[in-house]
């Protein structure tokens, strides 16, 4: 499985003020990020959709945050429509962003409703050590989405169904964010942990090893 080092850094609320104060992110709103490449392979036609579904949502905020060849076409977005609860920032340094992403309360993966081969990209391992729950619109071939809803901490629809994508964001206003953050860092801490992945790794290379030695 994908691995980090975990780590648990805390913010008080007024560091999550002064975090929000300083990119222009408003204080009184569930923001979702999203934050990494925004490529062909994110489906940005189908991320622009979203974003605009929610224009007259007066209760969320939406962050993107990033770069790549389809940057372009959220930047015109952007321009045409001067959408009220939306926010694009291009890349950030890591460190900076990881500090920023724990004072969002969604994070969101998207993913090419046509892709066939499965895939899990690397920034849910953020969201889970920011103990904040994942919104994730993919294709069907990727478990991610049923990895986050059996896990409890978060919610998934098909990236090219935008009624599924509308309820799915009024799930996450219903529901106890932090309650299910806390869920979530527990299973980062119990599935995505360095430690986790080396015994795996080690299980397997002694697994060989002995079948290797047998049949000698």
């Amino acid at each position: 499985p994908n691995s980090i080092e975990v780590s648990d850094i805390f913010i008080d609320a007024g560091t999550r003020y002064e975090i929000r104060k300083k990119y222009g992110i408003p204080q009184d709103k569930i923001v979702f990020v999203y934050g990494g490449n925004l490529g062909k392979p994110q489906g940005i036609d189908f991320l622009i959709r979203c974003i605009y579904s929610q224009r007259k949502n007066k209760n969320v905020f939406f962050l993107i945050v990033g770069d790549g060849t389809e940057y372009r076409h959220l930047e015109q977005f952007n321009k045409k429509y001067l959408q009220e609860n939306f926010k694009l920032l291009q890349r950030l340094p890591k460190e900076e962003y990881d500090l920023m992403i724990k004072a969002c309360d969604v994070g969101m993966i998207f993913l090419d409703y046509r892709f066939t081969i499965p895939n899990i990209p690397s920034r849910i391992l953020d969201y889970m050590q920011a103990r904040i729950p994942v919104l994730a619109c993919t294709d069907p071939n990727t478990d991610i989405g049923k990895t986050i809803v059996d896990g409890g901490f978060g919610w998934w629809c098909m990236s090219n169904n935008l009624k599924d994508f509308c309820e799915c964001i009024k799930k996450a206003m219903q529901s106890n964010l932090k309650e299910m953050g806390e869920k979530e860092y527990q299973y980062l801490i119990d599935n995505y942990s360095v430690e986790i992945s080396f015994k795996a790794i080690m299980k397997h290379f002694y697994e060989n090893k002995s079948v290797s030695l047998y049949r000698h």
